[in-house]
């Protein structure tokens, strides 16, 4: 899908089923499968919604892991960037914490969230930002009766901020793109004053090493993004409206809770429903 037709955000997202995946411990049929699933936890909430850490094991092909879920379907969580935190830390930028690192081996702390799993105290808690929730964890026999009955769905989230970039008059312009390797070229722009851009309808894209040029359907609206250049509006090839660069890095807490473009989508993290 190149722009062909742009939909709201929130159809994108729930325009078909998302295909179920295999568990770490896969059908449990062997011993080494079925401790691994013995060695899961599980928390909820009491309200619905439950957390599975899946602990790391010395192979190649598992690595610790995290689901988020209403215990009959289960989405994984992405992991962090960077090898060095587990994955019972992940990405949220609608929760900000100011009293993080905001460069612990090249990952802003400030915008991730936490689950923290006690074992053999049988504890759990949920930090998304500054916010702190306690978990119940579930009995053994409970926790794997709910792996073993659930549905596992990849993570919702469809796109990622490419580029952000603002006029003088406050008028925001974003571009997102498709979050896996085979989407990487799929992007979408949104234009608009805060908390109320609106997806614009792409007739054509140019990205290359040079820079990215997005032409727009209505009035011919072009959003060049030069590497040697500043960025600019380019309105009916005569008005040109020069834009500044807004880091994305720096601004992801802007991103997803104020422009309005994801506006009550669900990021498929523990922190979907705090």
């Amino acid at each position: 899908m190149l722009f062909q037709r742009v939909l709201p955000v929130a159809v994108l997202l729930a325009a078909s089923p998302a295909a179920a995946v295999d568990p770490p411990w896969g059908k449990a049929e062997n011993l080494g499968q079925r401790m691994h699933l013995e060695a899961s936890s599980v928390c909820t909430d009491g309200k619905g919604h439950y957390v599975v850490s899946v602990p790391y094991e010395d192979t190649d092909e598992l690595e610790d892991r995290l689901y988020y879920g209403d215990g009959k379907s289960l989405v994984e969580v992405p992991r962090p960037r960077t090898r060095n935190l587990s994955a019972t830390t992940f990405l949220d930028p609608r929760f900000f914490n100011p009293g993080a690192s905001a460069d612990y081996d090249g990952v802003d702390l400030r915008v991730h969230s936490q689950l923290s799993v006690e074992a053999k105290e049988r504890t759990c808690a949920l930090r998304c930002g500054e916010r702190r929730v306690k978990l119940e964890m579930l009995p053994s026999a409970a926790a794997q009766e709910l792996l073993r009955k659930a549905t596992y769905v990849p993570n919702p989230q469809k796109f990622a901020p490419h580029a952000l970039l603002r006029d003088s008059e406050g008028t925001y312009y974003y571009v997102d793109k498709g979050i896996t390797a085979a989407e990487a070229r799929s992007f979408r722009v949104f234009i608009g004053p805060r908390g109320d851009l609106k997806p614009q309808k792409m007739t054509n894209v140019v990205a290359d090493s040079e820079g990215e040029i997005f032409t727009t359907k209505k009035g011919q609206l072009r959003l060049v993004i030069d590497r040697a250049q500043k960025p600019i509006w380019i309105e009916k090839a005569r008005k040109e409206v020069e834009l500044r660069n807004v880091p994305v890095e720096q601004n992801l807490p802007l991103i997803y809770n104020e422009l309005g473009v994801y506006t009550g989508i669900r990021l498929g993290t523990p922190c979907d429903d705090q």
